[in-house]
C-alpha cells in the first residue's frame, strides 16, 4: 500500500506535492494552487476543515504520486450524523479533481481511495464532485472506491456547453450564430453607439481594477442574481486571476453608471465565462449580449483561445453562444460497514441495495473493507 500523508493546509504542503498542483494547474485553472486558495481563505465557513490526501509516487518513493483536497464541513457530520467528507468545492466550482503525475490515473485513483478508506476517521459517506464524466479518473475512481470499502453512487452534476474555436476570428465565428443573436447584435450595437453615452471596458488588472470590481459589484447588485453567501470570494479571485495575467472583467457604461459586467479567466487556451450579470434598468438596451460578443471578439482575435467555456449549467443562452455539452458527474461513496453508511445507502439506493451488496461480498468471500458496485 503506498505511503499516505495528511495535511491541514496548502501551506503544509511538501514541494513535490505543490509540483503536481502546479503542472494540474497549468492546464486546468480550477485544478491549480492559487485557485484552491482563494476559494480556502474567502469560500468556507469558519468551522469547515480542509483535509488534503497525498499518496507517493510508485515510481520513486518518498516523492508524491497523487493528491485530492478534500473538506470536512462543520463537525463532518450530515443531518443524519453521518461522517461526511466532501471534495473541496460548492457552487462555485465548475470542475472538481484529484491530480496524479502523467500517466498514473490507475495508481492515483486506487491509492487515494485507499487513503480515505483507511484514514482513522472512519468516513460514512465520501461525495466528490464536479468531476468529468468522461475522464478515464471518473471510471477509475468509481471502481477504486469499489475495491475499497464503498458502495458506489454516480449522479448527474450539470450539463456544460462549450465551443471549439478550431482556428475561427470573431467575424467567422460571428457569423455561425443564430440569426437571431446576430440581428440583436446588429440592431442594439447601432443603438448604443448612437447613443453616445455608452462605453466598454475590459480590465486585465493595473490601477483600474479596484474601480472595475467596485463596478461589478454595483451590477450585481442591480441584476436579478441573489447576494453571494462568500461576498469576498469572487473580487478575491479577480485579484488572483489579475495577478496571473487571467482576468478579463469587462464593463459597460451607459450614461457613466455600469450597466452590465462579466468576468471571464483565460488560462491555457481556454476563456471561461465565470460570472455575468447586468443591471435591470438597462434590459432594453440588451447591454449583456453586446458585452459577451465584445468579450468573444477579445479573446479569439487577441487572445486567440482554443476553448471558450460556459461553465455550469444548461441555460438557453448558453446554447445560442456555444456549440458542444458535456457533463460533470458526482461520486458518492458509501461505507457499508458503518451504521451511519448503511443508513445512507438504505436512503440512496433503498434496503434491498444494502441487502444483496451484502450478499453478494459473501458469495465472493470478500472481507469488510472490501464492496461490489451496485448502480
Amino acid at each position: 500500500m503506498a505511503a499516505v500523508q495528511i495535511y491541514a493546509s496548502f501551506e503544509q504542503l511538501p514541494q513535490a506535492v505543490c509540483d503536481l498542483f502546479e503542472e494540474a494547474g497549468s492546464k486546468c485553472f480550477f485544478h491549480s494552487l492559487p485557485w484552491y486558495r482563494t476559494f480556502v481563505e474567502n469560500a468556507l465557513d469558519a468551522s469547515d476543515r480542509v483535509r488534503l490526501y497525498c499518496v507517493d509516487s510508485p515510481h520513486q518513493p518518498g516523492t508524491s504520486g497523487a493528491a485530492i483536497v478534500t473538506c470536512v464541513r462543520g463537525r463532518g457530520s450530515s443531518p443524519l450524523g453521518a461522517r461526511h467528507l466532501h471534495s473541496l468545492s460548492n457552487y462555485y466550482t465548475s470542475l472538481f479533481s484529484p491530480v496524479w503525475e502523467k500517466d498514473g490515473v490507475q495508481y492515483a485513483a486506487g491509492a487515494l481511495a485507499n487513503a480515505i478508506a483507511s484514514d482513522s476517521a472512519r468516513w460514512d459517506v465520501v461525495e466528490l464532485k464536479p468531476l468529468d464524466v468522461n475522464s478515464p479518473l471518473f471510471g477509475a475512481m468509481v471502481s477504486a472506491f469499489d475495491s475499497a470499502g464503498f458502495l458506489v453512487q454516480t449522479f448527474f452534476c450539470f450539463g456544460n456547453w462549450y465551443l471549439p474555436v478550431s482556428g475561427r476570428t470573431f467575424a467567422e465565428y460571428e457569423e455561425s450564430l443564430p440569426p437571431a443573436v446576430r440581428n440583436t447584435l446588429s440592431r442594439k450595437k447601432k443603438r448604443l453607439e448612437r447613443s453616445g453615452n455608452a462605453r466598454i471596458e475590459i480590465i486585465t488588472g493595473g490601477e483600474q481594477l479596484d474601480a472595475s470590481i467596485r463596478a461589478y459589484e454595483a451590477v450585481y447588485g442591480a441584476s436579478w442574481k441573489k447576494p453571494e453567501p462568500f461576498p469576498t470570494f469572487v473580487p478575491a479571485l479577480m485579484r488572483t486571476c489579475a495577478e496571473m495575467g487571467s482576468l478579463r472583467l469587462g464593463i459597460v457604461y451607459v450614461d457613466g453608471q455600469p450597466a452590465a459586467a462579466q468576468f471571464w479567466i483565460v488560462h491555457n487556451g481556454i476563456a471561461s465565462i465565470y460570472k455575468l450579470a447586468y443591471d435591470e434598468r438597462f434590459l432594453g438596451l440588451s447591454v449583456g449580449t453586446i458585452l459577451t460578443a465584445k468579450l468573444m471578439e477579445r479573446v479569439l482575435d487577441v487572445d486567440k483561445v482554443r476553448e471558450i467555456d460556459y461553465l455550469s449549467g444548461d441555460d438557453k443562452y448558453k446554447q445560442d453562444w456555444m456549440s458542444h455539452r458535456r457533463e460533470r458527474w458526482g461520486i458518492m461513496a458509501m461505507n457499508r460497514w458503518t451504521l451511519h453508511g448503511a443508513l445512507s445507502i438504505t436512503r440512496h439506493l433503498g434496503g434491498r441495495a444494502l441487502k444483496r451488496g451484502l450478499v453478494s461480498i459473501t458469495r465472493l468471500g470478500r472481507k469488510p473493507g472490501q464492496t461490489a458496485i451496485l448502480g
